[in-house]
């Protein structure tokens, strides 16, 4: 589930200057609207925490939207409303089809799209404010002149920028347009300090009059190739982390931009959404043991790709058949089904669902097991089996389902893989060692259900493919829960 606001509607809520004496009526009720709207955001925000409410949440913080468009129609000196309708359905329909037609396994890849039109919105907001700027009073120097009077707007280019170039990078990796790998290049840190070192430059130089439109012009470029510099090196596995920090930036964005504009609702949402990209970052960095600074500077995810498993040269991975796999669950008394990437790709959630409920009839106990970046997103697995209509409480997260593992008959794990690998815990060299998983070696049983030998998204083998206790059930996930659930009616 996206925890992301609208960013990118809420800055059409955004004061102008009134052509004419307003009268106090004009004023206050877009001012409630925006009062009300921003309350209903918060309210929204808080329902997303759980699946339970995910959906209201969503359905309140749209009202509160709809709220704040509609006041900015009633603000003093609006006009030109025919250009904004057109600009507000070519953004909608598009948008709404987007959402309406997207698979679950291309979720993550549509909010980081939509996550870059955010920042684009901010960055093309703050360039129109900036256009308007007519400089500090006199007495003022430039330095001091930018710091004060133009900083918001300078802020917002840069983190827009960032925010639409890097989430189109983004975007393009999890697509499969741009390379997953982390691409590198020689002085790497040493260009994008420069870039960064450029860019404080041309804000100073927009405290000339002299200099400004230059000035302006090479701080929105600079911003843009920022964005392409910090998210190229990063890898494909990383990018739910890459995500989460760009929502962030959108939405700082969006806020420092509403300072700009004098706005408060583009101040209370844009808070509301860096705020909360912000948490999701800190705790995604947790869960894959990644260190916050090296994520925010862009210098984590260069760990060697395609290392095999310590030791494992020499091992084999035992097969088993469809029908043995249904006898051992048949006959357990509780199973913790693992989901991952495998089951969105193959759409097999409702499978799975059926399979859980014919082994419940059979008296069998059946949970299933979340880790935080299951899938390509956080909340990706919860969303896929709330689809399904599985229930909310067999969904439980890594800290509540690793102590049952040891008591688990069978772990079925289904197209998950460095999330169960006990190298996170043993190999000290491996780029996912620390990482927190899931305890599923620890079951008596341990099936897993695999569309071929591949490695995860970390590049590494897998030790778990090759204990003793594990089966594999090679195979699109689809066709093996068919087959399992075809031999578990037959028992």
């Amino acid at each position: 589930m996206s925890i992301i606001l609208p960013p990118a509607a809420c800055f059409l809520a955004t004061a102008l200057p009134p052509a004419q004496p307003a009268s106090n009526l004009q004023t206050n009720i877009p001012e409630a609207a925006y009062l009300v709207a921003s309350l209903l955001f918060i309210f929204g925000l808080k329902r997303l925490s759980s699946p339970r409410t995910a959906r209201s949440g969503n359905l309140v913080a749209g009202i509160g939207m709809a709220l704040a468009l509609g006041g900015t129609f009633i603000l003093p000196g609006m006009g030109n409303f025919g250009p904004i309708l057109v600009a507000i359905a070519i953004g909608a329909v598009p948008g709404w089809l987007l959402a309406k037609r997207v698979k679950m396994t291309a979720m993550p890849q549509m909010v980081s799209l939509f996550n870059g039109m955010g920042g684009a919105c901010a960055m093309f907001i703050s360039l129109g404010e900036i256009t308007k700027w007519e400089g500090a009073p006199d007495g003022k120097s430039s330095v001091l002149a930018v710091v004060a009077f133009a900083f918001p707007m300078l802020l917002g280019i840069v983190l827009g920028g960032i925010s639409f170039t890097g989430s189109l990078i983004a975007f393009g990796k999890l697509q499969g347009l741009v390379s997953e790998k982390p691409l590198r290049w020689p002085g790497q840190q040493l260009i994008n300090a420069g870039v960064v070192l450029c860019i404080l430059g041309a804000a100073i130089g927009v405290g000339s009059d002299s200099t400004r439109t230059a000035a302006v012009l090479i701080l929105v470029a600079l911003a843009l190739l920022l964005g392409v510099l910090q998210v190229l090196p990063i890898g494909g596995a990383d990018m739910p982390v890459v995500i989460s920090v760009l929502n962030s930036c959108t939405g700082l964005a969006a806020a420092v931009t509403g300072f700009a504009m004098h706005n408060m609702a583009m101040i209370i949402a844009g808070t509301l959404v860096g705020a909360a990209g912000s948490l999701l970052t800190v705790l995604m960095c947790k869960a894959m043991n990644r260190s916050l600074a090296k994520v925010i500077f862009g210098s984590f995810g260069g760990a060697a790709k395609g290392q095999a498993a310590a030791g494992a040269s020499d091992k084999t991975q035992r097969e088993i058949a469809a029908a043995e796999c249904a006898v051992i669950m048949g006959y357990a008394r509780k199973v913790i089904i693992v989901p991952g990437y495998g089951l969105a790709v193959a759409q097999a959630q409702h499978l799975v669902h059926e399979l859980d409920e014919l082994l419940e009839k059979r008296g069998v106990e059946v949970k299933y097991a979340i880790h935080p970046v299951a899938g390509r997103m956080p909340g990706h697995m919860n969303v896929l089996l709330a689809e399904a209509d599985v229930p909310y409480p067999k969904l439980l997260d890594m800290d509540e389902i690793n102590p049952e593992f040891e008591q688990a008959d069978v772990a079925l794990i289904i197209g998950a893989n460095d999330v169960v690998n006990p190298a996170a815990r043993t190999e000290a060299g491996s780029p996912i060692y620390g990482m927190p998983i899931l305890n599923a070696d620890k079951a008596k049983n341990v099936i897993v259900i695999k569309r071929g030998r591949g490695t995860g998204f970390a590049g590494i083998e897998n030790n778990l493919f090759y204990n003793p206790n594990t089966r594999m059930l090679f195979g699109d996930a689809k066709k093996a829960l068919q087959e399992l659930t075809t031999e578990v009616k037959a028992l």
